[in-house]
């Protein structure tokens, strides 16, 4: 018995191995693929897609709230694109991701039409990690698709300005480059809704402006911030005797440079400029400057006359931006490392609970119905609060970051 089982075994043995030199025989070679070697790899199949939430945030830079409906805004990111939300901030889309930069300086919506939206690319700061753009952008779809309407050699968008009469009109605060002079540096405006622009206000190769305002009551008043600077690689050259502040009252036609009650001379720095929604004849400015003749400054005559209202400043490498409750003239925001408040109109100042929060702080948006509800964008990301910025409430689902 033992002997036929070995037989049998041989047998199926023999005829396994012929099945498979014959196998071996007729198959068709493989090719050889080199361990190193990924040509013959797809890696179609996969998608990048976000991890949050995010344990902290990047830089936001400003903000557009639909003023038809506050539940709909838009989020500017200083290295991550725009953002949108249509429900508060439950979610947001990224909405920029295939357009030509995602560095952005500032996001306008139309006054009267919140489907148009204005995006101008390039960082408006100064800093040493800020990254340039590539003109301005516009979408007449709520942020489904956008065109580049230009400026490209801007590099840095201050702001801008729609005429909330006219949406044709528009205007633009560019900067221009940051480590180098020339390109597109000026006042822009397009009477064409963005097909062509032209430079109104220009002072030279080393000086652009970092913002424009328009009059709510009278479209053609104008007023602009020049300022010279130019980031070096041993450091930041910030001022110099082309920074000023300038009015128009012809929309852009001619320019007048505001200095009565304004600290002037070869060494005036950046010069945030706001004006009170609720009374326009009142325009603030924090200014930098030597020789202590910088600090906050206010008009209540529409620039023609200016009182120092105490030394307050900020930083304009990286802040000096002013924010007016639109329910209160004399209640202002300073963007700091500290969110600074005055409550009668920058003669005294305090800084905000910071508990739960990041610093640096960018943009302040002040709910026109509610002036105790604030958004704020900082370094960190993006805070609400409802209790006039004594508690905050983290938007950890904007997954941004920032190097």
């Amino acid at each position: 018995m033992k002997f036929l089982n070995a037989c049998f075994l041989s047998i199926v043995f023999f005829a396994f191995t012929a099945t498979l030199s014959a196998q071996k025989k007729n198959a068709t070679p493989v090719k050889e693929v080199k361990k190193d070697s990924l040509s013959d790899l797809s890696l179609d199949a996969f998608q990048f897609r976000a991890l949050g939430p995010a344990f902290m945030s990047g830089r936001i830079i400003d903000l557009a709230f639909n003023p038809e409906n506050t539940a709909e805004y838009y989020v500017a990111s200083a290295s991550g694109g725009v953002w949108k939300t249509s429900n508060n901030g439950t979610t947001y889309d990224p909405i920029f991701d295939g357009e030509g930069s995602y560095s952005i300086g500032c996001v306008t919506l139309d006054p009267g039409n919140p489907h148009t939206v204005w995006v101008g690319t390039g960082e408006a700061n100064n800093q040493r990690s800020v990254a340039y753009g590539d003109g301005v952008y516009k979408s007449d779809d709520g942020g489904k698709s956008w065109k580049n309407m230009g400026l490209k050699k801007s590099e840095h968008i201050g702001r801008i300005a729609v005429d909330p009469k006219n949406a044709d009109i528009v205007y633009v605060a560019a900067y221009g480059p940051l480590w180098d002079s020339g390109g597109d540096r000026g006042i822009y405006k397009s009477i064409d809704a963005g097909k062509t622009w032209k430079a109104v206000l220009t002072v030279s190769a080393n000086t652009g402006f970092c913002d424009i305002i328009i009059d709510p009551r009278n479209s053609n008043v104008l007023y602009a911030s020049a300022h010279q600077r130019q980031r070096k690689v041993f450091g930041f050259i910030s001022g110099g005797p082309e920074s000023a502040l300038y009015k128009s009252t012809d929309g852009g036609a001619t320019w007048n440079k505001i200095t009565n009650g304004l600290p002037g001379g070869n060494n005036v720095g950046r010069i945030g400029i706001a004006l009170a929604p609720s009374n326009p004849d009142i325009l603030y400015a924090v200014i930098e400057a030597s020789d202590n003749k910088g600090g906050f400054f206010r008009s209540t005559d529409r620039g023609a006359s200016w009182e120092k209202r105490s030394s307050h400043n900020t930083s304009g490498n990286y802040y000096e931006r002013l924010f007016i409750d639109p329910n209160n003239e004399n209640k202002i925001f300073s963007g700091d490392f500290l969110l600074h408040i005055s409550n009668d109109g920058g003669a005294t100042w305090a800084t905000q609970p910071t508990k739960n929060k990041h610093v640096d702080n960018h943009v302040v948006y002040i709910d026109p119905k509610n002036s105790k509800h604030l958004f704020v964008g900082c370094d960190g990301g993006l805070y609400e609060t409802w209790d006039d910025a004594q508690n905050w409430n983290y938007k950890s689902n904007l997954n941004i970051t920032q190097f």
